[in-house]
């Protein structure tokens, strides 16, 4: 059975990037419906910050920890849980101040995890998730950063995204992107039928 993991991060009730998710979700449910769609808003529900309790856990040996650090690893436990079950991930991304939102990464601090999603090896640092799951980020943003736009240097999203997806062995990551939601309702209109259009092409 196929599993799909979204994940979505905007505080915004009217969330751009949440809506072109959700035609995403509704084109891969229809080719897949016995499927399994799993659902987390690191938006309106928080994963919790990383803290020194929290690091000390997750370097303790797992025959090592406390009751106490598997507790504090719970969290972090289910959200990698979800991430390994998972065939296709989608994540829905808005721009804040050129990269991502707090509680985005809040979530990635709690997947990137040593001994669970990478390892560190002779060869240096090693991806234990599996190449083979396929990543959708879907980023909504106030102007144009794709590209050949001027102001793609300012672009702190993908590479972040790119980087830290591949570190845990994500490497089959597509974008895309629902631009120039600030210059007006026409130019946003375009931009996110351009967002729709392209996931429903990838699902």
């Amino acid at each position: 059975m196929a599993n799909l993991l979204v994940v979505e991060s905007s505080p915004r009730s009217s969330s751009v990037s949440g809506s072109v998710a959700k035609e995403y979700v509704n084109e891969w449910q229809r080719k897949h419906s016995s499927g399994k769609v799993v659902r987390r808003n690191v938006a309106s529900n928080p994963v919790p910050f990383v803290t020194e309790q929290w690091i000390a856990a997750a370097y303790t040996p797992v025959e090592n920890r406390t009751v106490e650090q598997k507790e504090v690893l719970s969290v972090s436990d289910k959200l990698i849980d979800e991430l390994e079950a998972a065939d296709t991930i989608v994540l829905a991304v808005p721009m804040h101040n050129f990269g991502i939102s707090a509680q985005l990464k809040a979530w990635i601090d709690q997947v990137v995890r040593v001994g669970r999603t990478f390892a560190y090896t002779a060869q240096g640092p090693q991806g234990l998730l599996e190449e083979n799951k396929k990543v959708v980020v879907i980023v909504a943003r106030g102007g144009a950063y794709s590209g050949e736009s001027p102001y793609a240097f300012l672009d702190q999203q993908e590479p972040y995204l790119r980087t830290v997806l591949g570190f845990v062995g994500l490497k089959n990551v597509q974008f895309v992107y629902a631009e120039n939601q600030a210059l007006g309702a026409e130019a946003a209109e375009k931009g996110v039928k351009a967002g729709i259009d392209a996931v429903l092409a990838l699902a």
